[in-house]
């Protein structure tokens, strides 16, 4: 491998193998001709996206349609995982009360800040729960202005 003034020249190697007789011949080494060449492409292309996307924000606001399509996405997600995460919630929270009851058992007390919580966030899923409507209303307004 040669190197002229930054670029790698590929030349061939002669290697030697003694197996009865000595035969020669000749193997190419391709080193460097899928490395910083393909590396170059590929930052030239992100920079080129990358000067789309910018061009095309002075001209557009992009930074709201792509939230609002995002923002689409997951919530059509969340719909269709819904009964998984509200009965994973109550799991959770029917856990929480076991184990505040298993600690009673054995006589270890319990933190005032851990049982606190645990009614908290109760009183939360239950909430969610009877009142989807009502509780997206009122994140709605509360984001709106």
């Amino acid at each position: 491998m040669t190197v002229v003034q930054g670029f790698t020249v590929t030349t061939p190697v002669r290697v030697n193998i003694a197996i009865g007789a000595e035969q020669m011949f000749t193997a190419r080494k391709q080193i460097g001709e899928s490395g910083p060449q393909s590396r170059h492409t590929v930052i030239a292309s992100l920079a080129a996206l990358g000067s789309v996307v910018l061009a095309s924000s002075c001209c557009l606001p992009l930074l709201p349609f792509l939230f609002a399509a995002g923002a689409a996405g997951t919530s059509a997600f969340f719909v269709k995982i819904r009964p998984v995460l509200l009965t994973a919630s109550l799991l959770f929270i029917a856990f929480g009360f076991y184990q505040g009851w298993r600690a009673k058992q054995c006589n270890c007390k319990r933190s005032v800040f851990s049982t606190i919580l645990l009614w908290f966030s109760t009183i939360v899923v239950v909430v969610f729960i009877l009142f989807p409507q009502v509780i997206a209303n009122f994140l709605a307004n509360l984001l709106a202005g």
